[in-house]
């Protein structure tokens, strides 16, 4: 390294004689683009410098370029451990300002956004059928996801400017952190049977983006109504060390200290406990003692953002979004579940073509109806309800003719179920012909008279006359 014993010694001793200070000063500024400013105004001083200095020797860029990342981390960590100071002033256990909102976009189901300093998360919330959940079929993971949290880390929130690509490990682990925090938080199927999907987008980046993305997904949840237990939150926690006797755990850290500190530990959870955890560290291992002091400086950050987090919405909304959809649950018979779909999918094609509903059946016979609108969910619920309705001897219909045989009418009593009334049944006279009594499309007052062991319903036109 440039500190070793060696003919670098000398020059790393003459650059920081020359630029340790102004790196310094460039170092601790509270604002994070007036930090990164002078930093690199003091690199490029630093660079003319031993340009000037030393024109002939080839290797000098490369070394002041190390040079320059070991001087930083020096400073860092010799100013925080001797006083205690951070680059934007905080002490080790101290917060940056919090801010919390929700409802930020009115047309979605639910949104939050949080603020931790720089740090800006917006998250938005969608509601989507039973139907809707993400397939996973991975050579170790197969089965169903009804709740997906997506993080995204557009270029733009850390001032930069270049393609949108695909999420990268880095998007999809800060995401997945986020999620199984939450996971233990969403209700089941059967209290809120929803696919819910959550986006957060990092609309300001310094720091910590993951945890705040957390506590931006947690307030969409609660905006869009969802019946989670608590707000989930969570804390990036580092730390600068000399040995395992020397050093100092930062609370809320930030660019540089995440950088050339010595830890990330991200802590997320709730008040009762924490459920979900990711350390990083640039040392050889952390004691007992120091993850012992982690955990505990870490909970009660994490219960001040909470605090943040409930005084925006306390609880979840008592009621969805307007436009989020409505879903209808029904239990039909296991057996009856064939006539609902009908042959070749043709009764069920029929239903959401004419109500435009998303229909969504389990093998127990469990029917999730998840409609735009009220009352086309309620016109689904009630034909599938027709459709599986148990048909009772004596009860009276008014239904159309649909076919008709030599031997008598078949006519439909109820959406996708029919009824014969044979030739003796239409009338009190003697009828030779069916058609001088009914013909097809006829509306008819017809009672059941029989239901025979086949579950064939046998109807009569006569005695509904009487």
């Amino acid at each position: 390294t440039l500190l070793d014993r060696g003919p670098g010694e000398d020059l790393a001793r003459e650059l920081r004689n020359f630029i340790g200070e102004d790196l310094k000063n460039a170092l601790y500024q509270p604002q994070k683009a007036q930090r990164g400013q002078e930093m690199e105004a003091a690199k490029a001083k630093l660079e003319e410098y031993a340009a000037q200095k030393y024109p002939d020797d080839a290797e000098i860029a490369k070394f002041i370029g190390k040079f320059y990342e070991k001087e930083i981390d020096r400073i860092l960590h010799e100013t925080i451990l001797a006083t205690g100071k951070r680059p934007d002033g905080r002490n080790p256990d101290e917060l940056r300002p919090l801010a919390a909102k929700t409802g930020v976009i009115p047309r979605t189901h639910g949104s939050g956004l949080f603020q931790r300093g720089e740090t800006k998360a917006l998250s938005a919330a969608t509601l989507g059928a039973p139907g809707d959940q993400q397939l996973l079929d991975g050579m170790e993971i197969t089965g169903k996801k009804r709740f997906l949290h997506h993080y995204n880390f557009p270029p733009y929130s850390c001032g930069e400017v270049r393609f949108l690509r695909a999420p990268g490990r880095r998007e999809i682990g800060h995401g997945m952190l986020a999620e199984k925090t939450l996971l233990p938080l969403i209700p089941s199927v059967e209290e809120f049977p929803y696919t819910i999907r959550v986006t957060s987008e990092i609309v300001s980046s310094n720091g910590s983006t993951s945890m705040a993305a957390l506590s931006a997904a947690s307030l969409a949840l609660m905006d869009a109504g969802v019946p989670v237990k608590s707000h989930a939150t969570g804390i990036s926690m580092g730390m600068i060390a000399k040995d395992t006797q020397t050093y100092k755990i930062l609370t809320d850290i930030q660019g540089p200290e995440d950088h050339h500190g010595d830890m990330d530990f991200k802590v997320a959870g709730t008040r009762k406990g924490v459920n979900a955890i990711q350390m990083d560290v640039k040392i050889d291992g952390i004691t007992e003692e120091m993850m012992g002091r982690v955990l505990e400086q870490g909970k009660k950050a994490r219960h001040r953002i909470l605090d943040v987090l409930e005084g925006e919405l306390a609880a979840p909304r008592p009621e969805l979004s307007p436009y989020a959809p409505r879903i209808i649950i029904i239990k039909i018979n296991p057996d009856k579940i064939r006539e609902v779909i009908g042959p070749g999918g043709k009764v069920i094609n029929e239903i959401i073509d004419q109500t435009g509903v998303q229909i969504d059946i389990e093998e127990d016979g469990t029917i999730f109806i998840t409609a735009e609108k009220p009352e086309a969910g309620q016109k689904a619920s009630e034909w599938i309800q027709n459709i599986t309705r148990e048909v009772k001897v004596g009860e009276m219909f008014t239904g159309k003719v649909r076919r008709i045989m030599n031997f008598g009418a078949f006519v439909e009593i109820l959406p996708g179920q029919e009824g014969m009334i044979h030739i003796s049944k239409l009338a009190d006279r003697r009828v030779n012909k069916v058609e001088d009594v009914v013909k097809i499309g006829d509306v008819v007052s017809v009672k059941v008279v029989e239901i025979d062991d086949q579950g064939r319903i046998n109807l009569s036109l006569k005695d509904a006359a009487k």
